[in-house]
């Protein structure tokens, strides 16, 4: 082969190596755009798109995904949570399913405002407007941990807004007390990231089996927790400490909504425990107990929530 044959091959190699160092220089330079990119696979892979809504006081920030006209769920995140915590189950129910993720007021990438209460019982109310406001009326609404002692709180207070829930590792009960319910009521916040370790540490607590996260994306959820550690103490101790801590357990005998516990065999974070708290004063509900798993079923096992829901839906699965 000639030299003048050879050089494209060449230059094809310097190309790449040239792309891959500008692409770690982004990295460097930036590593939320590591983050944003998988999220962005995440929403290709379960056909979802990004949304807003201005409702509420706030400016919402949410995906939908699944065919117009299906049955529509709205699924609700926890503390410290966001609407790309759904993606993978998203990715499950799509297929037979309308799907519409939120990031709460105050949460992601929704309007926080300094003055506002983001407690449980405000953001149930809000979510009450925010479902009121859609052109199409949820079949079941999810809420996992904090968000599901806010749907618990909305089913409670606005019953037309939730004709069925699911409460999913839910706050908002008294359960037997473990090490992280004990850090809390001491004051501390075991979610607490402002480091890689203290993020390595938090994926422990919150998965049976915490999953890889390369860098820089670590370097990139370090940064975003550390920037809303302030905001994360303040609603910790309205929702674990304050007066609205137990709210939900109060007003159980009030839901007449047709209720799905699906819990972890192993939360290191909500107790099981808790399950039969809500069972036991809950009109109606059933149980679903996953086993291998630790707060977070609906990251961890996707397939297995996407069956427990189907069943409970009367859909398919």
């Amino acid at each position: 082969m000639s030299g003048r044959g050879a050089r494209p091959a060449w230059w094809l190699r310097a190309g790449a190596v040239g792309l891959a160092v500008a692409g770690l220089g982004a990295a460097v330079a930036r590593p939320e755009y590591v983050l944003e990119a998988e999220f962005a696979r995440q929403r290709w892979l379960a056909g979802a798109k990004e949304t807003s809504f201005d409702v509420a006081g706030h400016h919402w920030r949410a995906f939908e995904a699944g065919p117009a006209g299906a049955p529509l769920l709205v699924l609700v995140h926890g503390f410290t949570g966001s609407k790309e915590n759904w993606l993978p189950l998203a990715r499950e129910l799509s297929r037979d399913y309308r799907v519409l993720a939120v990031d709460l007021p105050g949460w992601g990438e929704s309007e926080r405002r300094d003055e506002a209460d983001y407690g449980p019982v405000a953001q149930a109310a809000r979510l009450a407007e925010l479902i009121a406001a859609l052109p199409q009326a949820p079949q079941i609404v999810v809420g996992h941990s904090m968000g599901g002692q806010i749907v618990g709180l909305l089913a409670s207070r606005h019953p037309q807004a939730a004709p069925r829930i699911v409460l999913m590792s839910s706050a908002g009960v008294r359960y037997q007390e473990n090490a992280f319910a004990s850090a809390v009521l001491a004051g501390e916040n075991p979610f607490q990231v402002t480091t890689r370790a203290e993020l390595h540490r938090y994926l422990g607590i919150v998965f049976a089996d915490p999953p890889f996260v390369p860098w820089p994306a670590t370097e990139a959820l370090v940064r975003r927790r550390r920037a809303d550690a302030a905001f994360e103490q303040r609603v910790l101790d309205g929702i674990g400490r304050g007066p609205e801590a137990f709210a939900l357990e109060a007003e159980l005998g009030n839901i007449a909504a047709p209720t799905l516990l699906l819990w972890c065999r192993d939360d290191q974070v909500i107790d099981i425990s808790a399950a039969d708290v809500f069972a036991a004063g809950l009109r109606d509900s059933r149980r679903v107990v996953l086993s291998g798993c630790g707060h977070m079923p609906m990251m961890a096992q996707p397939r297995q929530v996407a069956e427990a829901i189907n069943a409970f839906a009367g859909g398919p699965g």
